[in-house]
């Protein structure tokens, strides 16, 4: 057992923040994927309704705000990230009038709502993409996509060598009305889903226009989808995919975290994208209430990632380091550390995030024998994760993150301590990541299954026809809302106890200050008058005498010397004063 100095050595991170500053700066947003929250029409696919009839569950676990995966018309090919019209409602989900009810529930409730912005490419059902190509190579219409002649004989290559992320080549060729082949579109994801050309004035006033729309309909921001991904390299040159365009950069300090968390390549993280932020900045600025952009940019290093969150352009952008590091002590130490210096040296919020709809759920990678490892997914055959080892390291995790100065992210489900659908059948999977790699990767839809709310009902209370658009393990009867309401120490009510207790404490725009002595495996860091122990080691540690336990993931001991000890792999909060 490791036990502190009698008076440890501290060391000051990160200085305390106004409490009054902008609601941004300390909130925390719960993520909602509209499909899989809540289904009130009985088709076995979540809606706005189905969000609206639960939002009092996220009031009353303390969140401040709602972001909410797209729910845009679209033909769905992945998943409402192709978007057909961005000015309204897929049926699947609703109505605009569902969107209006849900919205101001919302804020009646004293939750503010951010939508999902997917400004990098359109659907190829959007009208836009139909008039390109209806209207033929060298067209205005083709202009505000990015459409090229192939190379080699007859143009049946590619113009680059760039590949999707979701697998196969980044290209597609199109077919001319007489049925010749055609040019090629780019799009860095499905076939389905055309990448705009960001250098097409039509296009930039296109989106402020889309900000304007919702803006003018009272939602609070924006997550914006790929940020780092609008604005390609001159010419689209070949990349060979190994070289990082990060690497010999003079912008990289050599403190700079890398965990390998950033897209690199030509196409990605180009400066032009600033000035369409600077833009929309001025778009928001004509609107009350500290309205706000959050940035999805896989950006590494940090001093990359802070660009984006300069006080001319967004507000906040994903801390992707943080949720790629490994269950590392001396990892974790380190990308938080850097996480404040990259983000205070431009006077933004650090972000942390854990889980989301994109990434196998932490509750199941830190299950993992590497745990902390992102696989694209884990299905059957695969390895699977110790679950009851993955939920106590999540709750230890989750505890950790939320003690942390700045504002944090929340994924549906991640409350009730959830893992991914790790055994879903292939022939049910319907992530083109998929099916474009021909299976080698499992893909997202793991971690997209609909909530559990009723143990004892059909589809766990998801849908009132107990139909689920993806099944649901049995074993998540457990999980559900209604099995842990009321359960002290449950994950929702240990999440609910850390809602509470970090705005009560004011943890958020709090400072943060290291602790030290108590051996490489221990994070432990002062925030205002809360010590955060997390123990990721084999042997538990005792917290300094006089320490007042305000909550743990797992229920501590005491030693002969009514010592308080830490357990391997969890978290405790105490009220601490030196």
């Amino acid at each position: 057992m490791t036990t502190f100095d009698t008076r440890p050595l501290r060391t000051l991170v990160h200085t305390a923040g106004a409490p009054e500053g902008e609601w941004w700066r300390d909130a925390v947003i719960y993520q909602v994927y509209p499909r899989s929250f809540a289904d009130a029409s009985g088709d076995g696919i979540g809606d706005l309704p189905g969000v609206t009839s639960r939002l009092d569950h996220l009031a009353e676990l303390g969140v401040d705000a709602v972001w909410l995966s797209p729910f845009y018309r679209s033909p769905q090919a992945d998943a409402g990230y192709d978007v057909a019209d961005y000015r309204d409602v897929d049926p699947l989900f609703g109505t605009l009038a569902d969107f209006d009810e849900m919205l101001e529930r919302a804020h009646r409730l004293g939750l503010r709502v951010i939508v999902d912005l997917v400004p990098n490419h359109t659907s190829d059902e959007h009208v836009w993409f139909q008039a390109a190509l209806a209207a033929g190579p060298g067209s205005p219409e083709r202009a505000r996509y990015l459409f090229r002649e192939g190379r080699g004989v007859d143009g049946t290559e590619p113009p680059n060598n760039w590949q999707s992320i979701f697998g196969g080549p980044a290209w597609t060729r199109t077919t001319n009305p007489d049925g010749t082949p055609g040019e090629w579109f780019l799009h860095l994801f499905d076939s389905r889903q055309p990448d705009l050309d960001w250098e097409h004035p039509e296009v930039r006033s296109e989106f402020e226009d889309v900000l304007r729309f919702w803006l003018d309909r009272g939602v609070d921001g924006f997550r914006i989808d790929v940020a780092h991904g609008m604005v390609k390299a001159p010419g689209l040159p070949d990349w060979d995919g190994h070289v990082s365009m990060i690497e010999g950069s003079d912008d990289v300090e050599p403190t700079d975290t890398v965990s390998g968390a950033g897209n690199q390549g030509p196409m990605f993280d180009q400066d032009g994208v600033h000035d369409i932020y600077r833009a929309w900045n001025t778009v928001l600025a004509e609107y009350p209430g500290d309205r706000a952009l959050v940035a999805e940019a896989w950006v590494e290093p940090l001093s990359r990632l802070s660009r984006y969150v300069r006080p001319d352009e967004m507000q906040q952008a994903f801390n992707f380091a943080f949720l790629a590091t490994h269950w590392d002590a001396p990892a974790l130490r380190t990308v938080v550390e850097a996480s404040y210096r990259a983000s205070d040296a431009v006077g933004a919020p650090t972000t942390w995030v854990l889980s989301n709809h994109d990434v196998v759920r932490h509750a199941s990678r830190l299950g993992l024998a590497e745990p902390g490892s992102r696989p694209n997914g884990i299905g059957h055959g695969d390895e699977q994760p110790d679950e009851a080892l993955g939920l106590q390291r999540a709750r230890c995790a989750s505890l950790l993150m939320l003690g942390l100065p700045g504002s944090a992210y929340l994924y549906q489900g991640e409350e009730l301590g959830l893992p991914d659908h790790t055994s879903l059948d292939d022939d049910l999977r319907q992530d083109p990541a998929f099916f474009r790699t021909g299976g080698a990767e499992r893909g997202r839809d793991g971690c997209r299954v609909p909530l559990p709310w009723a143990s004892a009902e059909e589809g766990f209370g998801f849908s009132p026809t107990g139909v689920t658009w993806l099944p649901q393990p049995a074993a998540w009867a457990s999980y559900a809302l209604d099995a842990q309401r009321g359960v002290a120490g449950s994950t929702y009510e240990t999440y609910r106890s850390a809602l509470q207790l970090r705005r009560e404490s004011g943890l958020g725009s709090g400072g943060m200050e290291w602790l030290h002595g108590l051996g490489d495996d221990v994070i432990a860091f002062v925030n205002r008058d809360v010590l955060v122990v997390a123990n990721l080691g084999a042997e538990a540690v005792a917290l300094p005498a006089g320490a007042q336990v305000l909550l743990a993931s797992i229920d501590p001991s005491v030693d002969a010397d009514r010592s308080v000890l830490v357990p391997s792999d969890a978290t405790i909060w105490a009220r601490y004063t030196v």
